[in-house]
């Protein structure tokens, strides 16, 4: 019996409709496993807007809803869904929002050929979205999804988390409690052979160095020093020396502001200075990030850097300050686990081998919350594509079925198996 289609309303961009594929047809898939069928067409923007767009078709799979107001973390809020009451607990994560304000003149969805297509948030992530909700559908077509807890959480930030992201995450955490796997559809390095099982987190920090003012002929005298700005550039050299050579750690300051006087506007990622070249320099501030694999290199990483800062010049005064954001997925045999699921159920739908991403490639995500609470955890199961939070954002539409199927056959094998005779 063949699956009938499913009509999605999707905000990808004006006028888009595309139909993914019939159903799958792979040597090592039962016949309750080969059913994707799906047709994609228009929307309207806004956050909330999308939230009610997937509302809507989670409520037609059965899924009840419910909007998570944002306001306390001054955001507009999460969309979350959650379906069953038997069987293993799976979480799906994706998110509603993309990097384009509203002035943006990256604003209209065009089809560039049959294959791709540019727009704002196609790959990141409403192509993902669309394929959470594909796979979905697959499971509810073969009854495997009544085997299943599902819970569903679209959140409406993750390109720019609200803080605090104790609160702006805590839904998230809770939806996950008790999960066995949960699954991330971003769209990882654009490759769909790959996916995500360890990602790095991010730290903000901030140096603030002041020194001692002088007419500059004095310094690096005893009596005055080598200047904030000098400070500066001697801290961040240390930094570098101390701790380069890790693996997959990264810090990298992105402003500096030096002079007599400087101002920093954080909000807005900028700053200015006045001074002069025959003056000393009295403040200097730096911004940066750090990234890192694992909480425990994190924390290392944050260790070495406050101890060099606690070993001032002479003359000088520094403070080191961090804010921890997203944390890192460490790589686990749990989630290789995961991918190893995944990877079978690709050979077996004929679509290939798949692999994990260097995790040097891949940023900062929601799933990344998940992870030590989760036993396994992958990213990357979305629609694939190149340019993302680029006006080059364009996706490759023929990925769309082939993701949704991987994810809907392994999901699937999660459930446990019918009981004969029923």
């Amino acid at each position: 019996m063949r699956s009938r289609p499913l009509a999605l309303t999707f905000l990808l961009g004006l006028g888009w409709t595309c139909t993914v594929g019939a159903a799958a047809r792979g040597p090592g898939l039962t016949r309750s496993e080969r059913r994707i069928v799906a047709s994609v067409e228009r929307g309207t923007p806004g956050v909330r807007e999308v939230g009610r767009i997937f509302a809507a078709e989670l409520e037609r799979l059965g899924f009840q809803t419910r909007w998570i107001d944002g306001a306390g973390w001054r955001r507009a809020g999460h969309l979350l869904a959650e379906r069953g009451s038997r069987g293993p607990k799976v979480v799906l994560v994706g998110h509603l929002d993309t990097v384009f304000e509203p002035d943006s003149p990256f604003q209209r969805f065009r089809r560039l050929d049959d294959s791709t297509a540019s727009g704002p948030g196609v790959i990141d992530m409403k192509g993902g979205d669309v394929i959470l909700l594909l796979a979905l559908e697959a499971l509810r077509e073969n009854g495997a999804l009544d085997r299943l807890r599902v819970s569903v959480v679209l959140t409406g930030d993750e390109e720019d988390a609200g803080r605090p992201l104790d609160a702006s995450r805590a839904d998230l955490l809770r939806a996950a409690e008790g999960a066995t796997a949960a699954i991330g559809f971003e769209d990882g390095d654009g490759d769909p052979r790959h996916v995500v099982v360890a990602r790095r987190g991010s730290s903000g920090w901030v140096l603030r160095v002041r020194g001692t003012p002088s007419h500059s002929s004095q310094v690096f005298s005893a009596d005055v020093g080598i200047g904030a700005i000098y400070e500066a550039a001697r801290i961040l050299e240390r930094f570098r020396d101390s701790l380069a050579f890790e693996p997959y750690l990264t810090f990298n300051p992105g402003l500096v502001v030096g002079g007599t006087a400087i101002t920093h506007e954080s909000s807005a990622s900028r700053g200015a200075a006045f001074g002069k070249s025959n003056v000393v320099a009295e403040s200097t501030l730096v911004t940066g990030d750090l990234r890192a694999l694992t909480l425990e290199q994190r924390e290392h990483a944050k260790a070495t850097m406050q101890r060099i800062v606690g070993e001032p010049s002479p003359h000088t005064w520094a403070s080191l300050e961090f804010d921890d954001g997203y944390p890192p997925l460490a790589p686990t045999d749990g989630n290789r686990r995961l991918l190893e699921m995944l990877d079978q159920a690709s050979r077996d739908l004929g679509l290939g081998a798949l692999d994990s991403v260097d995790p040097a490639r891949a940023g900062a995500a929601d799933v990344s919350f998940l992870g030590g609470r989760v036993p396994m955890v992958v990213d990357a199961m979305g629609l694939k594509g190149r340019g993302g939070h680029t006006l080059e954002e364009t996706a490759r539409l023929g990925t769309l079925a082939a993701q949704a199927q991987r994810v809907a056959v392994t999901l699937a094998r999660l459930a446990p198996k019918r009981a004969r005779g029923r």
